[in-house]
């Protein structure tokens, strides 16, 4: 009996060693404003904006397809370096530190090494007011 116990028991350690998550840190986010004009010209030229807020940024990306969305800057690949994302153009974003590249239309990899999406938020725009919250 205290063998299969053992058994049973390394099984359970070993099933739960080696399961990296990656998940970016979460923070409470309520970014509240409006766009200024220089801001929708961005988002409009380039496809989306930085702010400040979240773990290392935040991202209001735009495209007549989804509207607008919202994800943090923080890579998913090794969160815990904090390592923001920079724009490629209005469809991708990429980790700098890793070289890993996001799609801004849904957050979600589209090259390795990243293999989990964006942390999203959700924004609600009315007008030229924004509200950012998860």
């Amino acid at each position: 009996m205290g063998k299969i116990t053992g058994f049973i028991l390394m099984l359970f350690l070993f099933s739960a060693c080696g399961k990296e998550t990656n998940q970016v840190p979460n923070v409470a986010v309520n970014l509240v404003g409006f766009f200024s004009p220089d801001q929708l010209s961005a988002l409009k030229a380039n496809g989306a904006i930085f702010m400040d807020g979240g773990v290392a940024g935040v991202i209001i990306a735009y495209n007549s397809l989804n509207g607008y969305k919202a994800y943090d800057r923080c890579s998913t690949v090794n969160p815990e370096n904090r390592c923001a994302v920079t724009l490629d153009n209005a469809y991708t974003v990429t980790d700098p530190c890793t070289g890993a590249k996001y799609s801004l239309l849904d957050g979600t990899p589209s090259k390795a090494p990243a293999k989990i999406a964006l942390r999203t938020y959700s924004i609600l725009v009315t007008g030229n007011n924004y509200q950012v919250t998860n």
